[in-house]
């Protein structure tokens, strides 16, 4: 789970800003609150609401940034690519930093990085060992030192020397623009050593727990060709569909021919031979374009490809209509494409991060999907957070005030965050209006139209 986040001169952030999933002090729905780990709980979901370029959006790219920090490989001559604030020039010169704090394999970490276009200049990897904060140092690295990476705590763990030496060597090793997390696992540290374990947890939250999708992005895709195979799987998606009213009545994969589409042969033929000289024995590849979604799979030297189609009932006629993608509303495409995300939110122990979630959606089916999340993961861990224009969200039949936050830039162009928490709300309070009205900040300010010169107005 995340606990908090935090970051500093990126994007349109100059100062530091914190994004908090601690619960407050409200008592009001308890089961939006995870089981606690050392005695601290985190909220199962929260919103970001504010104007357009307020910087809703800069917040979800700057935790994908350090995801993708976290994950990639930079070879020792790249440049750590990215914008810091530069809406002040005395910002050009500072380092930016970021910190996650987590929850990962019953503990909590406090894990960060203060970096440039580059180096690495700080990093480091803390145990929270209490409620009250209480930490533990596992490692650190300051390259304004001369010995820039204090790695005793892993040293005391892995006391054999040749264990020692290999940890040295890792951390003496890693580039000045590389993470010392990613290092121990580009050099396969763990099996060197004994005991990294702390390591590969938080590595392994950013890599399979944290999942980041902007509006553009389908999650999990590649998951629809496995609906012929998986009957739970297949009856969950129809199930879905069916309540939340797209008027599908099944789906199915449609085996078709590449050749007899509009598909250029060029990306035909380069698909395939990917899959031939596979080494694996069965593999699948996803095409997908506006209009449709393609499977293309290989089992041995047989090319199999297969369209994912919806069905519909006609009247008069038993046999159903198949519907390709294009035939759907974006609105029914987009469910389709949450599906896997709420069936993963349900499993436990994911945190969705979503930028506009509710683009193409109706109102009332945006709400129902948070609804749904809190109404079923009663003794489940996984956390749902989401920025938003969408208003009808904004209330506390849905939500507690800890939940809701607000970004607002402020006259120098910097993004600021706040909670409604901040505010003297009444537990019944209707704040949707408030909001509206701009008594939370985050709205759009508008000029004065009668200072428009070329706008001629009657």
């Amino acid at each position: 789970m995340l606990i908090r986040f935090s970051v500093e001169n990126f994007l349109s952030f100059n100062e530091r800003v914190i994004f908090s999933m601690i619960p407050g002090r409200g008592l009001l729905k308890k089961n939006h609150k995870t089981t606690p780990i050392k005695g601290i709980s985190t909220l199962k979901t929260s919103v970001v609401f504010g104007a357009n370029a307020s910087g809703k959006s800069n917040l979800i790219k700057a935790i994908s940034f350090g995801k993708k920090m976290v994950l990639r490989e930079l070879s020792s001559e790249q440049m750590i690519d990215y914008e810091k604030f530069r809406l002040n020039a005395n910002a050009v010169s500072k380092n930016s930093r970021m910190e996650f704090e987590i929850q990962q394999n019953g503990k909590n970490y406090a894990y960060g990085f203060v970096f440039n276009n580059k180096q690495i200049v700080e990093e480091w990897l803390y145990e929270i060992t209490s409620k009250s904060g209480a930490e533990k140092l596992i490692y650190e690295r300051d390259s304004s030192k001369s010995d820039s990476f204090n790695i005793t705590p892993l040293l005391k763990r892995n006391n054999k020397e040749e264990h020692a030496l290999f940890l040295k060597f890792v951390a003496k090793g890693t580039p000045d623009n590389r993470l010392f997390l990613k290092e121990v696992i580009s050099r396969k540290v763990k099996e060197n050593v004994e005991d990294v374990s702390d390591l590969l947890a938080v590595y392994d939250w950013f890599l399979n727990s944290l999942k980041v999708i902007s509006p553009d992005d389908k999650y999990k895709e590649g998951i629809k060709s496995e609906l012929v195979d998986n009957e739970t799987l297949h009856k969950t998606f129809e199930e879905l569909l069916n309540y939340f009213g797209t008027g599908i009545n099944g789906i199915c994969l449609h085996d078709v021919n590449l050749k007899n589409t509009n598909i250029p042969i060029e990306i035909i033929d380069s698909i395939k031979n990917d899959l031939l000289n596979s080494k694996s024995e069965d593999i699948r590849s996803i095409l997908t374009t506006p209009e449709f979604t393609y499977f293309i799979s290989r089992n041995g030297e047989n090319i199999r490809t297969q369209k994912f189609m919806t069905k519909h009932d006609v009247i008069g006629r038993k046999e159903p209509e198949y519907f390709d993608t294009k035939d759907e509303s974006d609105g029914t495409n987009r469910i389709i494409d949450y599906i896997p995300l709420i069936m993963d939110l349900l499993k436990g122990g994911n945190v969705f991060v979503i930028d506009e979630m509710e683009r193409s959606l109706h109102p009332n089916l945006i709400y129902d999907i948070f609804d749904l999340f809190l109404e079923f993961s009663s003794d489940i861990n996984s956390q749902l957070i989401v920025a938003s224009h969408e208003s009808s969200l904004l209330t506390q039949k849905l939500f507690r005030i800890d939940e809701i936050w607000f970004v607002v830039k402020d006259k120098d162009g910097a993004s600021h965050l706040h909670s409604l928490e901040d505010y003297n709300i009444r537990f019944d309070k209707e704040i949707r209006k408030d909001y509206l009205l701009g008594r939370y900040k985050a709205v759009p300010r508008f000029g004065n139209r009668y200072e428009l010169t070329t706008i001629k107005l009657n």
